[in-house]
Order: C-alpha cells, then structure tokens, then sequence
C-alpha cells in the first residue's frame, strides 16, 4: 500500500508497491519516542519474517520500497509483504503528525476522483501545514471524514473548508450533535491553553449520515459504524473493504498515553471487544494517535493499556483503602508512576499538561460509582 508519511512536519518518502498491508508497516520507528525495551525487537523480527516469506511471491512489489522514518533521519524500515488476496488492492494513504505534546494524525486517501480527509488537527496551524503537503499530492480534497468531536479532530476544519469549498465534511448524526453541544466544554478548555491556536468559530459538519451507513464518495465505497461511549462519547469508525483498512479515530492509538477523561474505561473495553470481532479482516489500522500497524495488534495493545490502568485504579477505590473511595495525592501519584514504568516513552495525545492525574481522577471516579457483581467480566 503505496503511502507517504508526514509526522512533525516532515515527509516520508512514498511507498511505490504493495497491498493494503505494506504501509501498514509504518510501526517500528515511526513513533515520535522511545519504544519499550521489548517492543520494538519484537516488532523488527516479525516484520522481517513476514517479509521474508513472502518476498519470492511479491519480490517485483516490494522491489525498492524502503520507507524513511517520520523523523527526519537517514534510517529505512521493511515494509510488511502485503495478503496475496488484496495485493491488487491498493491504497494510498498519507499521513501528517503534529508535533508533541499532543502529537495528532489527519489522513488522506487517495480515491479514483480525488483526496478524501480523514480528520482535520487540532490546530489552524498543525492545519495549515497539513494543507501544504495535501497540496503535494497534485489533487483536490473532495470530502472531508470526522471520526469524533474532539477538539483535536476538528479544529483544522475552517482551513481545510476554505482550501477546498466544494468538498463536503461529513460526521455521523451523533458527532455532529456532539460538536454543536459541547456538553464536555472541550472547546473553550481547549482555547484556554497557553498558546492555543484552536479556532474561536467551529466550521461544522455539512453531510450527516445515519449510523451504520456505507458512503460512497469519489468513486470510493466506504463503511461506517458508530462506537459510542469509549474513548469519547461518539464515534465512527471508518473501514474500506477493498484494502482492508481501518479508520478508527481515536478507538485506537500507537505507543500514546490515552486520555480517559471521558470516564468511559470498561465501555472502552467493551467497544474494542466489539471492534475486533467486526473487523477481523481488517489489515492496518489508521489510528488517531500514533504510527498505522497492524489492526489486531493494535485493539490488543490498546486493550491491555486500559485493563492495566484499571487494574492500578481498583485498589485505591476500595472502601477499604487509606482514604476510602476518594483518591489520595499519594496514591494518584503512585497510579501514574506504575504507568509509566509500564509504558515509558508514551506522549499524551492532548497538550493538557495533567492529562495523567485527570485520567487517573475520571477512572476512579468511574470505577468508584460502579458496582462490580453488575460490570461485564472484561472490566473486572
């Protein structure tokens, strides 16, 4: 799956070949920090087995497909040989990552009638340059794809609707009912930043779709499905069944510290059961955080991330705890130590400088209101 790579303002060179799964491996050193210890090895070896079965079939595809890392480095990384059912399957799909803290993707599809958006940035800036390398791949933007409502999702909106006004920006119902409610107040904390350059008027959604439609747009047939109250309180995922690959919006993210502010943790469980059964087949998933990899592994990865949180949480909201139900500085601090021995090298995905302590107080607070005879075996 041929693609061209942008994280912290820098351009990867394309991938000339491949099948739905060839740039599905931007995965080993396209993170933007260090990886686990384990991680990473792991993750080499079995990119270069799979390459190497697979090279005698596809060794005219992956002929002179090295992809350079997101950073601005000399080092090439293999590309994971594509399914020989869906070589012929190609997608290209390019990719800009803002800077960190808050590091954010926008996605964009190559269809037979043009660029189809997925996502718009946070900011009019991390838009702006976004937009300078869309304007790269030589074609218009014809339709814009919001996964969520969350502010770093859609603040880019307005400079993407200038650039390209004929080109519709859809969202389900549900996310464009989000967007005009605000119920969270996501926007105004998010303008309050220091330094925030979130627009002060929303550019909003112009195409609403039902949950569960399947779009079709550019000569492209995309699906959708809506998976409500996990990460956020809406949210669609996208899915284009020729090359098997996943847009999931912020359901999933790669080597990133969550935010779980949303205080939706055992229904983001249930939601990635979920996810995983629906799309078996998917190959590579597009996450909203963080380098695309290979779908499963990634709802995997995601999965044990929130079940190890939870795990760290339960204690120190048992009536028989220290402070009782309430949450002690103490044993906050000790939470968000544990997960950082856990996962080191973890940017947070929003720039609010305490997104730990504020993930840390929404899970307790989530886990504290709950009685556990009635949580599903998967949050317990």
């Amino acid at each position: 799956m041929p693609a061209a790579d942008v994280a912290d303002g820098t351009v990867d060179r394309p991938l000339t070949a491949g099948g739905p799964a060839t740039g599905r491996a931007h995965s080993a050193r396209n993170a933007e920090t260090p990886r686990r210890p384990c991680g990473p090895d792991r993750d080499l070896e079995r990119i270069e087995r799979v390459k190497k079965q697979a090279i005698a079939v596809f060794a005219a595809i992956l002929a002179g497909t090295p992809l350079t890392a997101a950073r601005p480095a000399t080092a090439t990384e293999p590309a994971l040989a594509p399914s020989k059912a869906h070589a012929e399957a190609e997608l290209r799909v390019g990719r800009f990552a803002s800077r960190n803290p808050g590091s954010v993707n926008t996605y964009w599809i190559q269809a037979p009638e043009g660029l189809i958006l997925i996502d718009t940035l946070r900011t009019l800036t991390d838009a702006r340059q976004a937009l300078a390398r869309i304007r790269d791949a030589g074609q218009p933007v014809v339709a814009v794809l919001l996964t969520h409502a969350h502010p770093d999702h859609v603040g880019g909106a307005g400079i993407f609707h200038r650039a390209f006004p004929q080109a519709p920006i859809y969202a389900s119902e549900a996310s464009a009912r989000a967007m005009r409610e605000d119920r969270r107040g996501l926007y105004e904390l998010t303008r309050s930043l220091p330094g925030s350059d979130f627009p002060q008027k929303l550019t909003y959604p112009d195409k609403v779709f039902r949950a569960g439609a399947t779009l079709t747009i550019a000569g492209m047939t995309v699906r959708t499905a809506e998976f409500p109250g996990a990460e956020s309180d809406a949210a669609t995922v996208y899915y284009e069944p020729r090359s098997r690959s996943l847009f999931p919006g912020d359901l999933l993210g790669n080597r990133v510290t969550p935010a779980l502010v949303e205080g939706h943790s055992c229904g983001w469980l249930i939601q990635l059961g979920r996810l995983r059964t629906s799309y078996r087949a998917a190959e590579v998933a597009y996450p909203g955080h963080g380098a695309p990899a290979l779908a499963l592994d990634l709802i995997a990865r995601q999965q044990a991330y929130i079940k190890h949180f939870r795990h760290l949480v339960k204690p120190v909201v048992r009536t028989n705890s220290p402070a009782g139900r309430r949450v002690t500085r103490t044993e906050r601090r000790a939470v968000i130590a544990a997960m950082e021995r856990a996962y080191p090298g973890h940017p947070r995905v929003a720039s609010l400088p305490t997104l730990m302590e504020e993930n840390v107080k929404a899970v307790a607070a989530e886990m504290a209101s709950a009685r556990p005879a009635d949580l599903p075996r998967i949050c317990r």
